[in-house]
């Protein structure tokens, strides 16, 4: 007897050929490879010195004068790993909602609002930094902070390569981090929790365990956590409202831009 047919649904269509269809439909790598590239390099960077120490070197050897040339070389391969799997972000349609850019106005304030809190200092400030429970907290990236680097002091003498700077770190905010991170966590990893056959799930189509996955994971990697908690938990409700990945990007683009505007005109630059 011949098998009965399928009731899952077809994958969403992609232009180009068939290779390129193929590729984006059931391949994970073009979906993990950004964030792969981006997270690895990320953590060869150097970390702020101390108030009133001097830089010194990390133990790959990079100091802290180190860093714009190694954020644009980390910017650069995860541009050209995107570009190597561009099939699989441009499987859906270019279109943005109203509502992505409220919820990433929305979303900015309530990141800076819950940074202010600075809950997760305090926490590891009552924990002791020697306690067992703080390690295994640091283990999961609490009380990590950001590079923190303030172009404005550290290339005071360089004009013209502090703009540089400055446009590509906004480069990679505003454009490249919104489209790899959202093509990781929503293109693949939830839909993924939802069915191992991930290319057949509909996007914004998502159950209790993937949301809490796409919460989750996230949380692991950025230093503040609450925030995480709360603008990650905000996008899937716009994920699941609008069913466009495209909202999500901007929505993603529009809290980064207005992140970075802050970090630049009030000097908080812990937050990036």
């Amino acid at each position: 007897m011949s098998p009965p047919p399928s009731t899952d649904p077809p994958a969403e269509p992609v232009p180009g050929t068939l290779g390129i269809r193929a590729l984006a439909s059931d391949s994970t790598w073009p979906y993990v490879l950004p964030m792969a590239v981006y997270l690895l390099l990320s953590s060869l960077e150097p970390s702020a010195p101390a108030p009133g120490e001097a830089a010194r070197a990390n133990s790959w050897g990079f100091t802290y004068a180190d860093y714009p040339a190694l954020y644009t070389t980390k910017l650069a391969l995860t541009a050209l790993a995107l570009w190597l799997g561009a099939a699989a972000w441009r499987q859906w349609r270019l279109r943005v909602s109203p509502l992505a850019i409220v919820v990433g106005v929305v979303g900015v304030v309530a990141w800076i609002g819950c940074c202010k809190l600075g809950l997760e200092g305090r926490l590891m400030a009552t924990l002791g930094p020697e306690s067992l429970v703080a390690k295994f907290l640091q283990m999961l990236g609490l009380g990590v902070e950001r590079p923190a680097f303030n172009p404005f002091e550290q290339l005071e003498g360089s004009p013209a390569y502090r703009n540089g700077f400055l446009a590509v770190r906004f480069l990679g905010l505003v454009v490249l981090v919104p489209l790899f991170e959202e093509l990781l966590l929503r293109g693949w990893l939830m839909r993924n929790v939802v069915s191992p056959n991930f290319w057949r799930v509909p996007f914004g189509r998502v159950t209790v365990q993937a949301a809490l996955v796409g919460t989750a994971f996230p949380m692991l990697y950025h230093p503040e956590k609450l925030a995480a908690l709360v603008w990650f938990s905000l996008v899937t409700l716009l994920m699941v409202r609008t069913k466009n990945y495209w909202d999500c990007v901007a929505a993603h683009a529009v809290t980064n831009l207005l992140l970075g505007l802050y970090v630049v005109q009030t000097g908080s630059w812990e937050l990036w």
